[in-house]
């Protein structure tokens, strides 16, 4: 099988190359020449640039707005998406009777950053709310009720649940029977029913007109604190005590947003934008000591949430206790903070170990099976750990091009997460098979998707999401790389970088800018590191550019960047500025290669 992320298109191969070392036929990311060279006039950048953000569907009417965008522009007013006014009215009515707000988040960054900002702007507002984050292994996903009927005992008269709950039938009408107000502040596509609530906002009900349906349930939370305030003031209720700054909450908007990789355009680009500014102050005392457990020295942005910040937060969710991450960002004591961040550091350590072993469970399973040619890889294993399963499925997919779902099995059922390639809708597919009777639970997006499913059914619901995913294809899922441009190693300076910088932040729907080195000589390899192949290259002038392969030292580009100086070849990767000692350079992120003919 074949390496790397698929996409479905085709086009002719970017610099002839049909088969990289790492087995990925290269193309160049489409865009239209001629808005490419008008934005790069009129925004004075090099065309490189311009490029860049045609290729991005930028026209010349958003240009300003994307690399500078203000939540003034583009958040929306919040009494536009469905259900938001009835919960503002109930919740409004909560605040000022003092009655005690239930939050009933999910377990990962999103739930907990959605959990987290809605207390901490609850308590700025002056009032009572109690978190609930069920247990992944013990309760699973979404809410149960059991936990609300808990709430309900103890004094909690209306419940938010944060992204979760728009498919939560059976939970949601226990609870509604039993007297709780529901309210549902969600992101995940539902079906044509809608559960017992008094309000369900979700910008992706089927009978929602907003435009926002790329918002993350964090980002749909702050809609409704911005409603709430905006109710509370209507209300007086601030005429006696100061109004609260919802804004200084912007980095865990940002921080959710990023880590559940919704599209990075629109208003989630400026909550992007403007948390990672908020983030840049340290003022959130739990995410401050995070930053500092995990080392980070410079200036957050979108690798920092994402990959840095994210996996630790989430992993007290997957291996530790689910609720640490949001009472990190709820707490304002910096002992506790230091105290919570040392062990989600922990955790994570360990979810890294656990990984690995069913990574490689997986690798080995999907390796000794014939190749079936279809979009879709299933492993399955024996008490593999639940809470990692959906990394493993996104390794996969990036190792081999295609849909893969990965479950633990334990006694007659397995939990699955699965992750998509571009242009297949793996979530409608789970949401099919959970209709035609093949799950006992199960929903998600386009590009992920959770589900539970009896150990007897496990083979008809991978013929089934074959199917599904099969009849979306159009032509061959064929292992692709996607490139912005080519240019020489002598071309690649600071002052290219730092221009680039102004695209960011870089995440889902506006991935970094990815180039070739074309044609550039290997004056040097040797390994660094764990396995790293660290590279010298020269340019047709003679300039040279640093380069790195992250872990590439076995592999098949590994070994040939490492036993070919003097060869020519192309480098795909992505570019960074590299400071040592006060001392700045350009380095290149190796994510392909290919000689150069």
């Amino acid at each position: 099988m074949s390496h790397g992320p698929s996409v479905i298109h085709q086009g002719p191969a970017f610099l002839g190359v049909e088969r990289s070392l790492s087995g990925r036929r290269w193309l160049a990311r489409p865009g239209d020449e001629r808005l490419a060279q008008a934005l790069a006039q009129r925004l004075a950048l090099p065309e490189l640039v311009g490029r860049v953000l045609a290729s991005r569907g930028i026209g010349l009417d958003e240009a300003e707005s994307f690399l500078n965008p203000t939540l003034r522009d583009l958040l929306p007013d919040p009494g536009h998406l469905k259900g938001m006014d009835k919960a503002v009215e109930r919740l409004v009515a909560a605040v000022t009777r003092g009655e005690t707000i239930g939050i009933f988040g999910d377990y990962d960054v999103d739930g907990a950053t959605s959990s987290a900002l809605l207390r901490n702007a609850l308590a700025d507002m002056g009032a009572k709310a109690r978190v609930y984050i069920p247990d992944r292994i013990k309760e699973g996903y979404g809410p149960n009720a059991p936990a609300l009927l808990r709430l309900r005992d103890e004094g909690v008269a209306v419940v938010v649940t944060v992204d979760c709950g728009t498919t939560a039938f059976d939970a949601l009408e226990t609870a509604t029977r039993a007297g709780l107000d529901m309210i549902v502040v969600d992101h995940h596509v539902g079906e044509a029913a809608l559960p017992a609530a008094l309000a369900v906002i979700n910008p992706n009900r089927l009978d929602e007109t907003s435009p926002h349906g790329h918002l993350a349930a964090v980002g749909v939370a702050f809609l409704l604190a911005v409603g709430l305030n905006r109710g509370l003031k209507a209300a007086g209720w601030y005429q006696s005590r100061p109004a609260p700054d919802l804004m200084r909450w912007l980095d865990l908007v940002a921080l959710g947003t990023v880590c559940d990789v919704v599209p990075l355009v629109g208003v989630n680009r400026a909550l992007v934008v403007q948390g990672l500014k908020v983030m840049a102050k340290r003022a959130n005392v739990g995410l401050a000591a995070l930053a500092d457990v995990a080392g980070v020295k410079e200036r957050p942005d979108s690798y920092t949430l994402g990959y840095v910040l994210g996996p630790r937060v989430n992993a007290g969710g997957r291996v530790g206790e689910a609720e640490l991450g949001t009472r990190l960002m709820s707490t304002d004591n910096p002992a506790e903070a230091a105290e919570i961040a040392r062990q989600l550091d922990g955790y994570n350590k360990d979810r890294q170990e656990i990984e690995a072993v069913v990574l490689l469970d997986a690798i080995e399973q999907v390796e000794t099976r014939p190749d079936d040619g279809r979009p879709l890889l299933v492993a399955a294993g024996e008490n593999w750990h639940p809470g990692v399963i959906g990394i493993v499925a996104g390794r996969l997919k990036e190792r081999y091009g295609r849909v893969a779902c990965v479950v633990a099995l334990e006694g007659d059922q397995g939990k699955g997460s699965g992750r998509s390639v571009p242009g297949l809708d793996l979530g409608s597919a789970i949401i099919a098979a959970r209709q035609a009777g093949l799950l006992r639970a199960g929903g998600g997006h386009a590009m992920a998707a959770g589900f539970t499913v009896a150990r007897d059914k496990l083979t008809a619901l991978s013929d089934f999401l074959a199917e599904r995913l099969q009849a979306q294809l159009e032509g061959d899922l064929v292992p692709l790389l996607e490139l912005d441009g080519a240019l020489d190693a002598g071309a690649a300076g600071i002052e290219l970088v730092e221009t680039l910088a102004g695209v960011g932040p870089f995440g889902s729907g506006n991935p970094e800018p990815r180039f070739a080195i074309s044609g550039a000589r290997i004056a040097k390899a040797d390994v660094v590191g764990s396995g790293h192949v660290r590279l010298i290259l020269t340019g047709a002038g003679g300039k040279r550019l640093k380069a790195i392969a992250f872990r590439a030292a076995d592999s098949e580009m590994g070994h040939a960047l490492l036993s070919s100086a003097g060869a020519s070849f192309h480098l795909a990767g992505t570019l960074r500025v590299d400071t040592w000692q006060g001392n700045s350079s350009v380095q290149l992120i190796v994510d392909d290669a290919a000689f150069a003919r």
